[in-house]
């Protein structure tokens, strides 16, 4: 695992530079994917981005903080599920931080060459990613002040207003539903 900054390291890029990645971005694949980055949190303000990871239904991403507590609980104060797992399009987070060495400060676990937009992948679509099982929840993901702090406030409005929003451009939440393990590299693929 490699411990990751999570300050600003990216010069912000401006909203039609964004805009014009867009072609690029809906060029992504449909059904079959890879998983290029996965990122553990292990507490606020720390990054892991290992290779591989074991991922559960109990525990989410092995070593990521929701398994301790996390902003949406059920009402006996536990983790809530619909918020276990989160996920970007690489495409997207590509065109906002450049190079995969930018991405761990988003915040999300999991980084898919996949299409996530909703007519793609709507709540309680199910997929798998190596030996794990997921399913897409209806939580909505959107950016906030610290990935304005770290990518710029171009950057946020680009995935959080018109098409980045209809094509949920800042990501999913998922909920685990099979045990397993996952890999970078592996391939991400709708059941």
């Amino acid at each position: 695992m490699k411990d990751v900054k999570i300050e600003a390291i990216v010069t912000p890029r401006t909203r039609a530079e964004l805009e014009a990645e867009l072609p690029r971005i809906a060029a992504v694949p449909k059904d079959r994917g890879r998983l290029d980055l996965i990122v553990s949190r292990p507490s606020n303000g720390l990054r892991d981005t290992p290779d591989r990871v074991a991922v559960s239904a109990a525990g989410g991403i092995a070593g990521d903080h929701w398994a301790k507590g996390c902003w949406m609980e059920t009402e006996d104060g536990k983790p809530h599920p619909d918020v276990q797992v989160c996920m970007m399009s690489s495409p997207v987070i590509r065109a906002i931080a450049g190079g995969v060495e930018n991405w761990a400060p988003a915040g999300d676990n999991l980084f898919l060459d996949l299409d996530l937009s909703p007519s793609n992948m709507p709540p309680g679509t199910r997929f798998a990613i190596g030996s794990a099982e997921f399913e897409v929840t209806a939580v909505p993901h959107n950016g906030c002040a610290q990935f304005i702090a770290r990518y710029g406030r171009d950057a946020c409005v680009f995935v959080n207003t018109g098409p980045g929003r209809s094509n949920r451009m800042r990501g999913i939440y998922a909920r685990v539903t099979k045990d397993g393990e996952i890999a970078v590299g592996d391939v991400a693929v709708k059941l």
